[in-house]
């Protein structure tokens, strides 16, 4: 099989930036690979679900301009296609005077990337929230909510209406560059059986997530990362409660980690849940609460930047694995924001794993991360909010490739 252009990943980031390349090249050809049997079986089903406003990143990076800009064109996709969301707004919640001084630091971010947000003091924040406790708040009035495993399916729908192939149950295991193509082995599942067969391609784009790394390594590709995997738990309160908040509510985050801490969540489908935390993964695509790959520990315990991630937060480690266990530390953390919530309000939900780019050094990249060799781009680090940013980065990637044509 000969291609012009191989997507690896079938996730949101995947299949727009294969949506947004047989746009620009109606008369090449464009494959997605996905090694799983339906699309967005990883990261991007596995999500809370919020369209981000960006409050958090730094301005001028491409996480900021990304989500600024993949906030507007989200929505603009699902009023295009009738696809439910809901612009519902989040507040973000101090609840003692260093929440309190991180959101003032946060309030004027929110102003240099140009987001409408509005101050709530006590008596405001009460009167938007009546269950909701603190000494102030910021409302973010553009925040919203989706199903992005259904906006990611309807954009694989488009993608195959302009002639483009998705190719599922196919796990890339070698990748061999030559000077005028990539040619990639695929071991093809069907249902008992399994069938090794090969791809000649033009040029391979990578949006693998949770196996980034794992793609530039087939390739030889010289990088000073590693994906580190984190457990996000979430749990999902009674029906009961499905009207307990106006709009999403956020606790003031640590501003040296990448975790925007337990929140409470408004999903589209009227329930509300709560997560996630951010717990040590074992297991690359470990779901359950009991998760070990000897394979992936090996490779964790290898790499010097893990032992210094370790090193740099181990007492938030130690705190988010605690209460991983022990439900009533979790429940702590969204008490202090909502007390009227109990114990047994907490009911079991989906977990998600979030890839976490880490330099060697151990240092946690924050921003997205980009690889290259002549004939392939990867993806390499596609933070939160990656879901919300899928358009743009896609669009980024479709730049990129014709800056490299119009160089030659």
């Amino acid at each position: 099989m000969n291609v012009d252009y191989t997507i690896i990943g079938g996730g949101i980031v995947g299949i727009s930036t294969a949506w947004q390349l047989q746009q620009r090249y109606p008369n090449k050809s464009v494959l997605v690979l996905e090694k799983e049997n339906n699309l967005c079986k990883h990261q991007t089903g596995r999500n809370s679900g919020v369209i981000h406003a960006g409050v958090y990143y730094t301005p001028g990076s491409l996480k900021a301009g990304f989500c600024r800009e993949g906030l507007e064109a989200t929505i603009d996709f699902c009023q295009t296609h009738k696809i439910e969301y809901n612009q519902c707004g989040k507040v973000l919640v101090a609840t003692n005077d260093v929440e309190l001084e991180r959101m003032h630091a946060l309030f004027d971010r929110c102003h240099q990337n140009n987001i409408d947000v509005e101050w709530l003091d006590q008596e405001a924040l009460k009167e938007k929230e009546p269950n909701i406790v603190g000494l102030a708040g910021i409302l973010v009035k553009k925040t919203g909510i989706v199903n992005y495993q259904q906006l990611a399916k309807k954009m694989a729908t488009c993608l195959e209406k302009l002639g483009g192939i998705i190719q599922l149950n196919s796990k890339v295991c070698a990748i061999q560059e030559h000077t005028d193509y990539v040619e990639l082995t695929i071991d093809k599942n069907t249902g008992n059986k399994s069938k090794v067969t090969s791809i000649k391609t033009g040029f391979l784009i990578s949006c693998s997530g949770l196996m980034a790394d794992r793609v530039t390594q087939m390739m030889g590709i010289e990088t000073d990362f590693q994906i580190i995997p984190f457990r996000g738990e979430y749990y999902q309160l009674p029906p009961k409660y499905n009207k307990i908040v106006n709009h999403l509510i956020y606790p003031i985050p640590d501003p040296d980690l990448p975790f925007l801490g337990v929140h409470l969540t408004r999903m589209i489908n009227g329930s509300v849940t709560i997560g996630p935390n951010a717990v040590q993964g074992w297991k690359r695509e470990g779901y359950g609460k009991i998760n070990i790959s000897l394979a992936d520990i090996w490779e964790m315990f290898s790499f010097k930047g893990f032992w210094q991630v370790l090193k740099n937060n181990w007492k938030t480690g130690l705190s988010e694995t605690k209460n991983s266990w022990y439900k009533p530390g979790y429940l702590k953390l969204v008490q202090k924001y909502c007390p009227q919530i109990k114990l047994e309000d907490l009911h079991a939900y989906p977990t998600g794993i979030r890839a976490q780019a880490v330099f060697k050094d151990g240092t946690l990249v924050h921003d997205f991360l980009f690889a290259e060799s002549p004939r392939s781009l990867h993806v390499c680090n596609a933070p939160s909010p990656a879901a919300t940013s899928a358009i743009p980065i896609g669009n980024y990637v479709c730049d990129k490739l014709e800056a490299r044509k119009s160089s030659k």
